[in-house]
């Protein structure tokens, strides 16, 4: 077959040529970019090549991509994602590629929608401070960015390395940056395996910052670390334990609560309370990591229960398959879901 150009790249300065059903080039018009796209010996389509089981080389700024038709169609897809972001002033990490390949196969199971819904489905979500623009990768991320817009209480639950917390202190961030809430009020529950607070060295601000830490973390990646210490000593961004959130109100605010799974029932029923005029709440956990003594009903467990039909409360659900860690987390978070489940159902048959 002749060389057909096609016209199906919706990156801007893309050229597409066929030479047939499985097998195409790509020519990108800068060649910087290009390079970026890439990567360093040509690392990003390796990583293409191991994920979707396709042959890609590059030559210059151009790229031949061959194998299974849908596979092809699937790398063509997470490189178009991958050089708009750069064309954007973004930049490309293996972690990057490794989110396009996910939303590029994903986007494969929205062949059916209409036309405008697919679209959307197609595009990432992306969370954009002054110091890093941040785009899902996974769809389940997706819905949990657009969630955040929308809604005005949101839950983010599922296993550890999902990115729930990272994306909710951005968001919170961004939400500041804008001037759309006056603060940001990080908390979490002081409940660990092992330890209590009145046994750590130090005062009260040193007995909480280790369980506060992860948010912390999160928060020095969105902001400038000055800017941070500046708005924490202000009263801008307010770090502190779940106990200190009793009796407040907090209006103009974005809310995280992080760790959620450790709440009681009570301790759950307050927090969602104290939300006020113009403000946002976000709560994350796991509900494989409860670290309450046996018995005690998990606050996370029955509100995702409890407020699943209410009006204004999102619920995205990440699973094994959504972790952006190293894909070892992935398997290890597999690994333990499969031996619950068996423990799970020799119990109700007795054995």
């Amino acid at each position: 077959m002749n060389a057909t150009e096609v016209v199906s790249s919706p990156s801007r300065n893309v050229r597409t040529t066929a030479t047939d059903a499985n097998h195409f080039i790509l020519t990108f018009e800068n060649n910087r970019l290009a390079s970026e796209l890439f990567g360093q010996f040509d690392q990003h389509l390796k990583l293409l090549e191991q994920r979707l089981q396709i042959e890609a080389r590059a030559r210059g700024n151009s790229v031949s991509i061959s194998g299974d038709l849908l596979a092809t169609n699937q790398a063509r897809r997470a490189l178009d994602f991958l050089y708009a972001r750069l064309q954007s002033g973004g930049s490309v990490e293996l972690s990057d590629v490794e989110g396009a390949i996910r939303m590029a196969v994903a986007a494969d199971d929205q062949l059916s929608l209409p036309t405008l819904e697919r679209k959307a489905k197609l595009s990432m979500a992306q969370i954009s401070t002054r110091k890093k623009t941040i785009a899902a990768r996974t769809p389940t991320q997706d819905a949990y960015m657009r969630a955040l817009e929308r809604s005005e209480m949101v839950f983010g639950v599922g296993p550890a390395g999902t990115g729930k917390t990272y994306l909710a202190v951005a968001h919170a961030a961004q939400l500041l940056e804008r001037g759309l809430v006056d603060r940001i009020v990080l908390t979490r529950p002081a409940v660990e395996a092992g330890e209590r607070l009145g046994f750590l060295p130090g005062d009260l601000k040193e007995k909480v910052d280790p369980y506060l830490r992860p948010l912390y973390d999160a928060l020095y990646d969105m902001i400038p670390g000055d800017k941070v210490e500046r708005a924490i000593t202000a009263g801008v961004i307010e770090i502190a334990p779940l106990a200190f959130m009793r009796g407040r109100t907090l209006a103009n605010a974005a809310i995280i609560l992080d760790e959620a799974q450790n709440t009681t029932s009570m301790q759950m029923k307050m927090f969602l309370t104290r939300l006020g005029e113009n403000g946002r709440m976000i709560i994350t956990g796991d509900p494989s990591q409860i670290d309450l003594p046996r018995g005690v009903t998990s606050g996370l467990v029955e509100a995702l229960q409890i407020l699943k039909e209410v009006e204004g409360v999102s619920i995205v659900r990440f699973k094994d398959t959504d972790v952006v860690r190293h894909p070892l987390v992935g398997r290890i978070v597999r690994a333990y879901d499969a031996k619950y489940i068996v423990a799970e159902e020799s119990e109700q048959t007795g054995r």
